[in-house]
């Protein structure tokens, strides 16, 4: 059995590589090529790029790199025509994916699509392109998968790697002592995340440092942690920082940043403020409040703004149906916004409530997703004969 597959980004790796693994259980001797992530690598898939070329958000974003993706595209199409896999397997990168998927699936190859695009939310004229391109869809989240079905289109709940990870109770204690946190007695730790693309890190440092100064002015026993997925974009951070705290040794002081374990740190945290995206998911499985920012570039958000069909962004609130958190987006990410709204999440009572919703989503979304998509993968290429 050989496969096709490519991943864009950390958590279209994570995917991939965990769906591999799970696949090689039953079938050691299957075979991977496509776009892929050290972990896909790692596992055994032979890279024809690097996913770090896929790495790139937002309509300006990928507008400066276009001409360098349709060439890898139309490499990659050309490849796996010339040399047709068993099946395609887009993950998440969907500009991308479903391209090469429609081209794919027309040349008679069968593709499927792994992580729905968010077309529930947005560009919904995509479900025509979307039917087109992919045999099958593998959603993370059941309302994803009752859109689908909604519209006659072939789709398959999952569920998501990191409800399988992620304890339902987590020892804050024990996270900080992973991390080997020391924290004085009576203060209260504030997880910070301002993103793991250089585009977000860019755009909400400079506020975000503004936010936990301003809360530190309110309260003094604070205790900020910040991780960085990478040099460069800590570089770039670390630099606003010591420009903000310059002569004030004893705020700079109250600033931890850690090179990765972005999930042992909010673990660690009493609360988190963090850049939209996966991680309001992660901060969500490990019941801990959250403020979710976003901010984009003036012509990105404009567009999505007239687009957006659906009355959250962030998947904690997308998940629950309700505003379970404080979503602050564009000129609104601000200290006088976020300060105060940050300090009131150090507040339990105001979130006894809120956990219980937190406790019932990460259940639902617990569905043992390496092994279920890999079984969907198997099923549909059984009901192709070729696998028996």
């Amino acid at each position: 059995m050989r496969i096709g597959l490519i991943a864009g980004e950390a958590s279209g790796d994570i995917l991939a590589a965990g769906l591999m693994n799970a696949i090689l259980e039953q079938y050691p001797d299957a075979q991977f090529e496509g776009i892929a992530g050290p972990l896909m690598i790692e596992a055994g898939c032979k890279a024809i790029y690097p996913a770090e070329k896929l790495s790139v958000m937002g309509l300006v974003e990928v507008l400066a790199h276009y001409r360098e993706l349709k060439a890898i595209r139309k490499e990659l199409i050309h490849y796996f025509i010339n040399d047709p896999p068993d099946v395609f397997i887009g993950i998440d990168a969907p500009d991308f994916n479903l391209v090469v998927e429609a081209t794919l699936k027309e040349a008679g190859i069968a593709t499927i699509h792994y992580v729905s695009p968010s077309v529930w939310a947005w560009r919904q004229y995509r479900l025509g392109k979307i039917a087109r391109a992919a045999d099958l869809i593998l959603t993370l989240f059941p309302f994803e998968a009752r859109f689908y079905e909604n519209h006659n289109i072939s789709v398959k709940y999952v569920g998501h790697t990191l409800a399988d990870e992620i304890d339902l109770c987590v020892d804050i204690n024990k996270a900080r002592e992973k991390i080997h946190l020391e924290v004085e007695p009576g203060f209260s730790v504030i997880a910070v995340l301002p993103g793991s693309r250089m585009s977000e890190v860019t755009r909400l440092s400079k506020p975000f440092i503004e936010t936990m100064l301003q809360s530190l002015k309110k309260q003094a026993d604070l205790l900020f942690t910040i991780p960085f997925v990478n040099d460069k974009t800590r570089y770039f951070f670390e630099q606003e920082l010591n420009l903000q705290t310059a002569g004030d040794s004893l705020a700079r002081s109250r600033f931890i940043l850690f090179n990765g374990h972005s999930r042992d740190v909010m673990a660690a945290a009493n609360a988190v403020l963090l850049a939209s995206g996966t991680a309001a998911l992660e901060a969500l499985l490990l019941k801990k409040p959250m403020i979710v920012a976003y901010k984009l570039s003036p012509i990105t958000y404009w567009v999505a703004k007239r687009l957006l069909q659906v009355p959250y962004y962030s998947l904690p609130n997308l998940l629950a149906g309700e505003c379970l958190v404080e979503e602050i987006t564009q000129n609104d990410v601000c200290a006088e916004i976020l300060a105060p709204k940050l300090l009131e999440l150090l507040s339990a009572d105001l979130w006894c409530d809120k956990l219980e919703t937190f406790d019932d989503i990460h259940t639902l979304l617990r569905q043992n997703a390496n092994q279920s998509a890999a079984e969907a993968v198997i099923d549909y290429l059984k009901e192709l004969d070729i696998l028996t």
